[in-house]
């Protein structure tokens, strides 16, 4: 049941499995720490996510409806962190969309990395966008390429708001395609500070391209599952990873 309910999700929680079977609490987690091992899924605070194969996306359309409410969250929260006159970077991750949703009343300038986000500001009243040059990947819609880096080098940037497929403290910040990982260092290199976007579902996970080192970030914005050891580790490095609050009307 636990393997049959993952390959319709993102993830289940350990309160969910105990409803929904009557096992008791111990029984799930030794369930979910046997699976583990065998690799069909990897545990998580709180639950289990599937194994995530290291070279295979999800789809885009797959990624921009789960686990909207954390993502909701988080992008209220960056968008808190930004201020008006600012010029921003702004990833084409899933969670990156939902900020551009939130700034379209907002004065501020943003080059998107992705037609997606593009398409989000293209008629906001107040934003003043910039447009890179470069190769929209298929579906991603995500900016790639030599043209999509010349256009960043040639601009300073206050932020960069980046959303990295897969985060944990051993690999770092990772994406699954390698134009797009080289995208995100060169959006980290000409920002004066750099905010990642992670829900905990991509926490303890790695794809295939690296990005940057895991305490490279200035600040991580997360929910309330994503692994309080690991933000621990990242404190003590000078990181602060900052828990969005998913009780505000609308996100809970």
């Amino acid at each position: 049941m636990i393997v049959e309910r993952l390959k319709g999700s993102t993830r289940v929680g350990v309160a969910e499995l105990v409803a929904a079977t009557g096992a008791s609490d111990m029984t799930v987690r030794r369930d979910l720490d046997y699976l583990a091992a065998q690799g069909v899924l990897k545990r998580v605070h709180g639950g289990a996510v599937p194994a995530m194969r290291t070279g295979i996306e999800p789809p885009f359309a797959a990624r921009v409806i789960a686990d909207l409410g954390p993502k909701q969250a988080i992008a209220k929260a960056a968008v808190e962190q930004l201020r008006d006159g600012e010029t921003i970077v702004l990833d084409s991750g899933t969670t990156a969309l939902e900020v551009a949703k939130l700034l379209r009343d907002r004065a501020v300038t943003v080059m998107p990395l992705s037609l997606h986000v593009a398409q989000e500001l293209i008629d906001a009243p107040r934003v003043r966008l910039l447009m890179p040059g470069g190769e929209p990947r298929p579906g991603e819609l995500a900016m790639v390429g030599p043209l999509t880096l010349a256009s960043l080098r040639a601009l300073r940037f206050d932020v960069a708001v980046l959303s990295p497929c897969a985060f944990s403290i051993e690999s770092g910040l990772t994406a699954f395609d390698l134009g797009d990982a080289e995208v995100k260092q060169q959006a980290m290199a000409v920002a004066a500070r750099s905010m990642v976007l992670a829900d905990g579902a991509k926490w303890d996970r790695a794809a295939l391209a690296y990005i940057c080192p895991a305490d490279r970030p200035d600040l991580i914005i997360t929910d309330s599952t994503a692994p309080e050891e690991a933000r621990a580790v990242l404190a003590q490095r000078g990181v602060l990873a900052h828990v969005a609050d998913q009780t505000v009307e609308g996100l809970s």
